[in-house]
């Protein structure tokens, strides 16, 4: 991996339409039984080669062996009950039929470590995987056993230390812990937010990220950004707590967002995942859109910190804008390299 500038995704990918029906969150399997444990791994080499031919230096998962970011990993601890469904409301933003929290959450074993090591095996270059934030889990449950969001969260920061521990063994080089909830709930955020988030990567070696965006290009997501006004100042909440913390990279949303680009000044001395890429538009960046959004940034980061990505996930998007829209992230970053060079 090159030190100036790696590139990656977020996350989250298309999945092939074989698997599941594409452009779709929540999206049901198509295979059963040991075809979708082979079909999963399968996807997850083909994001793997696709991020490759990209030119992309840090390799993800795609989020293939998942079905949603947040429940696959829930569905797989004690005391949730996936039977029993409710709807809430998520981020106070769009409404959602969720799992229900009916006793004490327990963790029953790594989820991701098997294909993690999967991933590992499939690239020499390193490799992020993403979990789901404390904060971000109890806003996509109905919790009937605590009560308590603060008590959940921990609950949960705990079980996430164990997962995260798991995936450094397997070899996992970048653990980024999603977030979106800290754009939102500013209360929580300082009173505990960050403090689950230290308590989920506590301990670890490899390097720690925390993704905060404004969510997929779903339409809950893009009518919500419309209401935000002129300037997206969310992050003004967030960065002055994680400067202050040992999470070692911060992710935020720059292209096409209506964030000022000088609130990432507030975090000097941080890693900073800068959105590049609008994943909220088919439309694919040029490489000069690319390399833009990165030179407004350097004023505000020392080159030696930034890392170009994507604003979040593009599991809406399809396959070739996709492929494309990682492919035009790679081309920019080039030529800010070349530059720096």
């Amino acid at each position: 991996m090159t030190s100036l500038l790696p590139t990656s995704i977020v996350g989250s990918l298309p999945k092939p339409s074989w698997l599941s029906e594409p452009e779709k969150l929540w999206s049901p399997w198509k295979l059963r039984d040991d075809e979708l444990l082979d079909g999963k791994l399968d996807a997850q080499a083909l994001a793997a080669h696709e991020q490759h031919r990209a030119g992309l230096d840090i390799v993800s998962d795609g989020e293939q062996t998942r079905q949603h970011f947040v429940t696959t990993f829930v569905e797989h601890l004690g005391g949730v009950d996936f039977d029993r469904r409710e709807t809430v409301r998520i981020r106070d933003r769009y409404d959602a039929s969720v799992p229900t929290v009916v006793g004490a959450v327990s963790y029953e074993g790594s989820l991701f470590a098997a294909d993690a090591a999967h991933l590992r095996a499939a690239t020499e270059r390193p490799i992020k995987w993403a979990l789901p934030g404390p904060m971000t889990m109890i806003d996509t449950l109905y919790d009937d056993h605590y009560r308590s969001r603060e008590r959940l969260a921990w609950e949960f920061a705990s079980i996430l230390n164990m997962e995260a521990k798991a995936l450094e063994a397997a070899g996992v080089d970048i653990i980024q812990i999603d977030e979106p909830a800290f754009n939102v709930f500013f209360d929580e955020l300082e009173d505990w937010g960050v403090a689950t988030l230290e308590r989920a990567i506590e301990g670890l070696s490899c390097d720690t990220a925390v993704h905060i965006c404004y969510g997929y290009g779903i339409e809950a997501n893009t009518a919500w950004k419309a209401t935000l006004g002129t300037e997206w100042r969310q992050y003004e909440r967030s960065f002055p707590l994680l400067q202050g913390s040992s999470v070692d990279v911060v992710s935020l949303e720059s292209h096409r967002s209506r964030v000022p680009v000088e609130l990432i000044d507030l975090l000097r001395g941080k890693k900073v995942m800068l959105g590049a890429i609008d994943v909220a538009s088919d439309t694919v960046e040029t490489p000069d859109e690319v390399a833009a959004t990165l030179r407004r940034a350097l004023p505000f980061v020392d080159p030696v910190d930034l890392m170009p990505s994507t604003n979040c996930g593009m599991a809406p998007l399809g396959r070739r804008v996709a492929r494309e829209k990682m492919a035009a992230l790679a081309a920019g970053t080039e030529l800010v390299r070349r530059e720096l060079s």
